[in-house]
């Protein structure tokens, strides 16, 4: 029952290395089996959202966040005709290249890389995503990386500046990089998981800021999204409150978010009636909010960044966390025997120290931090 215009298996434009079909499992399911089983995806579970992954039990990790946007991906491409399994693989892959720390560990990273060549590339945690699928992983005999569809790859590059899609044009002449360079668009599902991370991230935060003791429901009644669903929860249940009532009101923000997606997705493809995958390329963005919900949408992002990314104690603890990266992108530089045995018998450069720390936890970039500083910025890791 898909769409004209979805993705299909079977027309993929298929794998870097070539392979036979699987016997049991279309492309795309085999693309997500591999990206669950890889190092990278298991690295996801201490890996900060927003908070650290030891300032709580209960917070988002970018493990839980991959989860939650395969999660309402698959639901809203089940209700629209788009192919689930390629949205669930593009989903839990999309965060593959994030540092520790969150945005905080990959800023400093770039800053890192610049620093240390100039006229060279700086970090991009999508284009370091499609580098772990492609390279980093060392499962199989035959290549690098997981070998996964171009569909996949393509979804999980959801940003790239122009001077990385010329490089990634130039490596592979038609492939993922392509569509930076002639600005046309992604399949259908790769839309999708965009939209589904928002939705996925501006839900869980809320949940978040409000654990964490850095947001209130009275601060919360200035965004009209969640005003209004809290108003319509409170005449529902008069009696409901403290989490109870947050998570109802999550809920309901989440369902109305996704409900709207579905509707404006059955109009645009209706009006614009793609006649195939490769024909959505040529077109505007057929995934998207309502104008009204994109309005509301943006407020509650506006509010995050003001009350809760740009609050006084998570600036404090990114503050530290990008300490840790730029005193550990030196150390490795300058002594590649820090290195476990096998990573320092190829020597260091900036990039190969860039895929090194890339790849750390929150937990084991502290540890070597300490070890290598001797000083202990955070409280101690369980």
């Amino acid at each position: 029952m898909l769409h004209p215009g979805a993705s299909r298996p079977e027309a993929s434009r298929g794998r870097r290395y070539a392979e036979a079909p699987a016997p049991t499992r279309n492309e795309f399911q085999r693309d997500r089996d591999r990206i669950v089983h890889s190092t990278a995806f298991r690295r996801l579970v201490y890996k900060t959202q927003v908070f650290l992954n030891h300032e709580g039990d209960l917070f988002r990790t970018r493990m839980t966040h991959s989860l939650e946007v395969a999660q309402i991906g698959r639901s809203i491409a089940r209700s629209v005709g788009l192919h689930e399994d390629l949205v669930e693989a593009i989903a839990l892959a999309h965060d593959l290249g994030h540092t520790p720390f969150g945005h905080a560990g990959q800023d400093a990273l770039n800053e890192c890389l610049l620093d240390a060549r100039p006229d060279g590339n700086g970090f991009e945690h999508n284009l370091q995503s499609l580098r772990v699928v492609d390279k980093l992983e060392e499962r199989y005999p035959a290549f690098d990386g997981l070998n996964l569809s171009f569909e996949t790859r393509e979804g999980i590059l959801k940003h790239c500046s122009r001077r990385n899609a010329e490089r990634l044009v130039a490596a592979e002449p038609g492939g993922v990089g392509q569509r930076f360079l002639d600005r046309t668009q992604p399949s259908l599902e790769a839309q999708l998981c965009n939209l589904a991370d928002e939705i996925a991230y501006n839900a869980h935060d809320i949940d978040d800021g409000v654990r964490s003791g850095l947001l209130t429901l009275q601060q919360l009644r200035e965004v009209e999204l969640f005003a209004s669903l809290e108003r319509e929860t409170i005449t529902q249940f008069p009696d409901l409150a403290g989490r109870r009532l947050l998570f109802e009101v999550i809920r309901r923000m989440l369902s109305q978010q996704i409900y709207d997606v579905i509707d404006h997705i059955g109009i645009a493809l209706a009006d614009a009636a793609p006649r195939s995958a490769d024909e959505v390329r040529g077109l505007p963005p057929l995934v998207a909010f309502s104008e009204s919900m994109r309005r509301r949408t943006l407020e509650l992002k506006r509010f995050l960044r003001h009350n809760l990314y740009r609050h006084a104690q998570v600036i404090d603890t990114t503050g530290r966390a990008k300490q840790v990266i730029r005193e550990l992108f030196p150390a490795y530089l300058a002594n590649p025997a820090e290195w476990p045995g096998r990573q320092a018998a190829h020597g260091a450069n900036p990039r190969r120290v860039a895929d090194y720390i890339a790849g750390m936890t929150d937990r084991f970039a502290l540890r070597e931090h300490q070890r290598l500083t001797g000083r202990t910025l955070f409280a101690p890791m369980p």
